[in-house]
């Protein structure tokens, strides 16, 4: 039997390799709003973090999230993304 082959994706902040199931995804849409999209198909320019507070933090620190989608992530982002973290 043919096995099913996993998704790979990579963090914007740490660069390591890992299925997409373990990590966020936060899109840009072609009108530039930024959100959080937790079914991993949204339209639009994404970003992967991994599923870590030490991640986010970090991605908040150096504007990573902001570089990688080109436009200014309001702080409301980042909470959700922490609020998303603390639920798995």
């Amino acid at each position: 039997m043919k096995q099913k082959k996993i998704p790979m994706r990579t963090c914007v902040i740490t660069k390591e390799k890992y299925p997409k199931k373990e990590l966020i995804r936060v899109v840009r849409d072609n009108l530039g709003n930024v959100s959080v999209d937790v079914t991993g198909k949204a339209n639009g320019r994404g970003a992967y973090l991994k599923k870590s507070k030490e991640v986010i933090d970090m991605a908040r620190k150096n504007k990573a999230l902001e570089k990688h989608l080109e436009v200014l992530v309001p702080e409301e982002i980042y909470r959700e993304l922490e609020k998303n973290i603390n639920k798995k």
